[in-house]
């Protein structure tokens, strides 16, 4: 696939939603990919930039860190629309059900049940996405692509609101194949969403189906060494 030749005038945006175009495939029938700016270690300045941009839909990590930058702007753009993509800890389930739109990392049954409780204790229906583990690896958070099945029926039987499938392949592998399988899983289990790619690999994402692409360092710049800790939104 070839790039979009950037020109001097293109924003960053301008050229990621440029290249998620160019990377569809022209009998696509689900629409336009949702991008999602991930903005974590990123200032509140640098999120404002591309709202004003019109960019809407934002992406954080850690429930701490964007309880510092987005209380602010979602009372001043009621339309910005914030998701967690990072692993969720039962301690942190009621301020990220307070503050998030949409859950991507629900991977086990305590998360799960956690999450049902506490959004019928605050009035709140969110979408979740099921993070799926596709390469297996046991440093990294998401069910084994054998256990989808089970894990969606049990999250549909708690009254979760479960809209698809999230994968992050491991670092090292050709994505494609982890991005086919995700979408797969997602078939069989009749889910229309996919939550794939990031900056390095969005247009591979793009290709195979993803209805949402987590990107970061190529809206705002590479992170430094030391913002590397998870590699679910670069």
């Amino acid at each position: 696939m070839p790039q979009i030749d950037t020109a001097p005038s293109m924003t960053p945006l301008e050229n990621v939603r440029a290249r998620i175009k160019s990377a569809m495939a022209p009998e696509r029938i689900s629409g336009d990919p949702l991008l999602l700016a991930v903005s974590k270690t990123k200032p509140s300045e640098a999120v404002q930039a591309l709202i004003d941009e019109g960019q809407r839909h934002f992406a954080e990590n850690r429930v701490q860190e964007a309880q510092t930058k987005f209380p602010p702007l979602q009372q001043a753009y009621p339309d910005l629309v914030l998701h967690l993509i990072g692993p969720l800890q039962t301690n942190k389930v009621k301020e990220a059900v307070a503050l998030f739109d949409v859950i991507h990392s629900v991977d086990r049954e305590k998360l799960a049940r956690a999450l049902k409780a506490e959004m019928d204790k605050q009035g709140r229906d969110l979408p979740c996405f099921i993070q799926v583990n596709t390469g297996e690896e046991p440093q990294k958070a998401g069910i084994s692509p054998d256990q989808a099945a089970d894990f969606v029926a049990l999250c549909r039987d708690l009254g979760l609101q479960v809209v698809g499938l999230m994968c992050i392949p491991p670092f090292d592998e050709d994505p494609a194949p982890h991005f086919a399988l995700l979408r797969v899983l997602a078939e069989r289990n009749g889910l229309s969403q996919l939550s794939m790619g990031m900056s390095s690999d969005f247009e591979t994402a793009v290709q195979l189906g993803a209805t949402h692409v987590r990107v970061g360092s190529a809206l705002f710049g590479a992170r430094g060494r030391g913002d590397r800790t998870y590699k679910g939104c670069v």
